[in-house]
């Protein structure tokens, strides 16, 4: 547990990084015009016992504009993979050929379009969850220190500002990111 307030904003600032990190991943997966093998790796696989990340079990590869492939390692995860990539919200309609999954990608139609930005805004809200959740964190650990009287309330009260003034930037620059994505979906 932290002792002084800089630890502890170091600590939650690399902990919302990994967040946004995480938002601006899944928003490279959100290609809209060209198919990208980023589209296919927030997909997850239910495959030896758990879910796994699509990239596991096979290899996305980009034969041509607006098609993905995945070949599949193991033949019997086939329609496992199908599956997920089917149900994984983006609008996309695989077929398996044997060990290998082809994936269109569609024409962006208003309706994908809008389905894009749904996904975006999801994605949004799950990072936004995970940066409130670092917040929570950090407020629990400024109260258990009060509460051991290493920390005095006053500090109590100025690290739990601290905190949520890093928290309030921290989910501006997710906002921020959805607005510029949902810009891109819509202009392509």
């Amino acid at each position: 547990m932290a002792t002084d307030l800089n630890e502890l904003k170091t600590d939650l600032t690399r902990r919302m990084d990994g967040a946004v990190e995480t938002l601006r991943r899944e928003f490279a997966g959100l290609r809209t015009g060209r198919a990208s093998p980023a589209l296919l790796e927030p997909v997850r696989v239910e495959a030896y016992g758990g879910e796994v990340p699509l990239t596991q079990v096979g290899t996305i590869a980009v034969p041509e504009a607006r098609m993905l492939t995945v070949q599949v390692w193991d033949r019997s995860l086939v329609n496992s993979v199908v599956k997920a990539i089917r149900d994984c919200g983006l609008g996309l309609n695989p077929g398996a050929d044997g060990q290998l999954v082809r994936v269109p990608i569609p024409q962006l139609t208003g309706e994908r379009r809008t389905e894009l930005s749904k996904a975006a805004h999801r994605y949004a809200e799950g990072a936004k969850v995970a940066v409130r959740g670092v917040r929570r964190d950090g407020m629990e650990q400024t109260k258990a220190l009060e509460k051991k009287h290493i920390i005095s309330q006053d500090d109590e009260k100025r690290w739990t500002d601290e905190i949520q003034k890093l928290t309030d930037s921290y989910i501006k620059k997710l906002d921020e990111a959805l607005v510029e994505k949902d810009k891109e979906i819509k202009q392509v």
